[in-house]
């Protein structure tokens, strides 16, 4: 017996070194924060046993680059021959969709975000016709947001520090670019299995437009800090479904 088994942890840790999928292996949750967020959008983030998280970050997109090219630049970081889901917010989202459409993911959950360009409030279709974004500075365009948002979301109160912190750290050129993304965003439908979650009060985008499955009452846009354990008990819920 003993013989079998030292085989056996051999075989294991070479299917490892290879690349490929163990038994028993952790599922990795890649997390895709929002615009003007990063890695602390998920500091209380608490996956069930058995899910490893795997955090990704922004680069400044090539000026006119077009929401689904960006996407696929982060095919190269999620390893494919593992099960994964994809966790996305706001922004991270809508990336999680379009990656959706070419990768084969566990699950995809998408919190406060948009599956589609339909899904996404009326200014954003004005800003599509009337591009005022290519002509503002992208130094006003970041000034602008640090404003706006304590006005638009004002449940940032909860933790305003970190929200602050995470937007004053981001590259003007990022936000501007992003913002153009954003709004010529064209898809018109998205990949069935998505999992979407959003709360009654966000105002960035709000509910009226979004096919929602789990709706947090008095959630905000920054819902996945400040009402974090009601989205880990979705989380838990969601995945929970698919183990059985």
């Amino acid at each position: 017996m003993k013989k079998w088994a030292h085989i056996a942890i051999l075989l294991a840790g070479g299917l490892a070194l290879s690349g490929l999928p163990v038994s028993g292996q952790d599922t990795l949750a890649y997390l895709f924060p929002g615009q003007g967020s990063d890695e602390r959008l998920f500091k209380h983030i608490e996956l069930p046993p058995g899910y490893d998280t795997v955090h990704l970050s922004y680069p400044v997109p090539d000026q006119h680059e077009d929401l689904h090219t960006y996407a696929l630049r982060f095919l190269s970081q999620i390893d494919t021959t593992s099960p994964f889901i994809l966790i996305g917010v706001s922004l991270g989202g809508m990336i999680c969709t379009e990656l959706t459409d070419t990768l084969s993911p566990v699950k995809t959950i998408l919190i406060s975000s948009a599956k589609s360009a339909g899904e996404l409030p009326g200014r954003y279709t004005f800003l599509n016709r009337f591009p005022l974004d290519r002509v503002i500075p992208a130094g006003m365009i970041k000034g602008g947001a640090r404003i706006l948002q304590g006005i638009v979301e004002p449940d940032r109160k909860n933790d305003p520090e970190t929200f602050k912190s995470m937007l004053k750290e981001k590259d003007p050129k990022y936000l501007k670019r992003t913002v153009e993304m954003i709004t010529h965003w064209d898809r018109t439908s998205y990949p069935g299995g998505i999992v979407h979650i959003h709360g009654d009060k966000d105002h960035t985008i709000p509910v009226r437009n979004v096919k929602v499955d789990y709706l947090v009452e008095g959630g905000s846009h920054m819902m996945m800090i400040t009402r974090a354990g009601e989205i880990n008990a979705l989380l838990w819920k969601i995945l929970h479904q698919h183990d059985r």
